[in-house]
């Protein structure tokens, strides 16, 4: 019998620690959002400049949750890349004007490659308006290069299905010339920005 009482004393512990720990995440899980909005949003408006407010969705974040199944099936080869969140951006009247999505690549030289990427809409088209970096550990003078405007301006106001590599000077729109000596950095970025722009296109993100 006291094994049975002392058995259901910790099931309803367990229970009610449970309800109690749900109860704290839904009422923190907002604040942290906004947080992590305010972390980021002097590179949001790098990248999307059009907005004025950024805003964080409880759809969209489920969605960027669920994101890596959706790269998978891309069929580019972003088996490093994850989709780490991604909010909505509102102008001034609170007009609608795009969609900035955090994408990483595990596949940098020194280790991860964090970017935020502005996506607008024109029409049915999906376009990048701009990428910046919220975390990068590449080497000095090689791949620390992708930091500077002569690299990041090659993916923007591009509107394509994917960008690819070259090492031979980008002739095409969807191509990004490689940064000299640092060719891996270059495939980590130009990866990561083909994941923002796949999840942006395929998961419908227009408000």
């Amino acid at each position: 019998m006291d094994k049975i009482k002392d058995a259901l004393t910790l099931t309803l512990i367990t229970l009610a620690a449970g309800i109690l720990l749900g109860g704290v995440y839904e009422l923190t899980k907002e604040p942290i959002a906004q947080r992590q909005i305010e972390a980021n949003a002097e590179a949001y408006r790098m990248v999307l400049p059009e907005a004025a407010e950024f805003r964080a969705d409880e759809s969209l974040s489920q969605k960027a949750a669920a994101a890596d199944s959706l790269l998978r099936q891309s069929g580019l080869s972003m088996e490093q890349v994850t989709i780490d969140g991604a909010v909505y951006g509102y102008d001034e009247t609170g007009a609608f004007k795009g969609v900035i999505v955090e994408a990483a690549s595990k596949d940098g030289y020194g280790g991860a490659i964090k970017l935020a990427v502005g996506i607008r809409e024109e029409g049915a088209a999906k376009v990048i308006s701009g990428i910046d970096f919220l975390e990068i550990n590449e080497t000095a003078g090689l791949g620390m290069k992708a930091v500077e405007p002569a690299f990041k301006e090659q993916f923007q106001d591009k509107q394509v299905d994917h960008f690819e590599l070259t090492k031979d000077g980008a002739l095409e729109e969807y191509q990004i010339d490689a940064l000299s000596g640092a060719t891996r950095t270059s495939n980590a970025v130009t990866n990561a920005v083909n994941g923002a722009l796949y999840f942006a296109r395929e998961s419908a993100l227009r408000r």
